[in-house]
């Protein structure tokens, strides 16, 4: 055993339990979610006087205004927000509950890991389109929307993973995906990088995606495998194999599970066509091309006619 059990003194333990439960009440009833974001990060952040002043009229600086008003998440705005497949439903809510993610990383209390494992919890519980039980969420986590994440019990993902979930992210139970280990489930065309395409992407039950990884779009990690450090996975992972290197290959099966692995070749198989999202745009889209390129290849040109 690698780990001991800790916990905070009494006192403090019985402040953080009324907290999370007080938020976690709040985002549970018909209250409207960005108040509560707001009145959390208020307090969170211990500007509630300066806060209460400014709604009373009193003066504020323009710094001080824009501080207060970024409390709350109708204020703000996502990179995610731009994406023009996303379903915007959906997005309302989980674009406030990411505001609380991030803002609350940003507070001192991220690093209390007794309060802020929980507090996170709490919030994947509400974000997630599925959250297990007993996991362990560190610092510095980013993904795409939320709602678009599955992820199983007693998982574990550490300081500074991004968990892209553009198209659909699947992690099982039992998961451990270390730092700065980026999770894709969208990908770019080669020559148009406006246009993208959504996929469905799989990290398997017991699976290891170690430090400074990265998972391409519609790959699946197989069950007890293991990514190693700074690679980059291009196709599949089979179940209980090690991979490692840019592009990932099969470097052995993990010892003690040679009669239960499949064999696989030098090169990883790509499966992502099987895991492709499909999504249709609006017809009233009002696109924005932040590029503005002309983006035709000169092969595609036909050549002026011979006078």
């Amino acid at each position: 055993m690698t780990k001991r059990h800790v916990s905070l003194p009494a006192e403090a333990e019985e402040g953080v339990a009324a907290f999370i439960e007080r938020v976690d009440e709040r985002l549970s009833s018909e209250e409207d979610t960005c108040e509560v974001v707001r009145d959390t990060l208020v307090d969170l952040f211990g500007d509630r006087d300066a806060y209460e002043r400014w709604q009373g009229g009193g003066d504020v600086t323009p710094a001080e205004r824009v501080r207060l008003q970024g409390y709350d998440p109708c204020n703000a705005t996502l990179e995610s927000e731009y994406y023009a497949e996303k379903d915007e439903e959906r997005f309302t809510r989980s674009k406030h509950l990411q505001w609380l993610w991030r803002q609350f990383d940003a507070t001192p209390m991220a690093d209390n890991i007794a309060f802020a494992l929980r507090f996170r919890q709490m919030l994947a519980n509400h974000l997630f389109a599925d959250a297990g039980d007993g996991l362990r969420l560190f610092k510095g986590i980013t993904f795409t929307y939320g709602h678009n994440i599955e992820i199983g019990d007693n998982t574990v993902v550490h300081d500074d993973v991004h968990l892209d979930d553009r198209g659909k992210l699947t992690i099982g139970d039992r998961v451990s995906i270390s730092d700065s280990a980026h999770v894709y489930s969208h990908d770019h065309d080669v020559n148009d990088q406006t246009a993208i395409e959504n996929f469905h992407t799989i990290i398997d039950d017991d699976a290891r995606v170690t430090y400074d990884a990265m998972v391409r779009a519609g790959c699946r990690i197989g069950k007890n495998a293991v990514v190693g450090a700074k690679s980059t996975v291009q196709g599949d992972v089979p179940d209980h194999h090690i991979v490692a290197g840019s592009p990932a290959r099969d470097i052995r099966v993990k010892p003690g599970w040679e009669s239960v692995a499949e064999p696989v070749g030098e090169k990883l198989p790509n499966r992502a066509d099987e895991r492709r999202i499909e999504f249709d745009l609006p017809d009233d889209l009002d696109a924005f091309d932040e590029f503005g390129r002309d983006l035709t290849p000169p092969d595609d040109v036909e050549p002026p006619e011979a006078e």
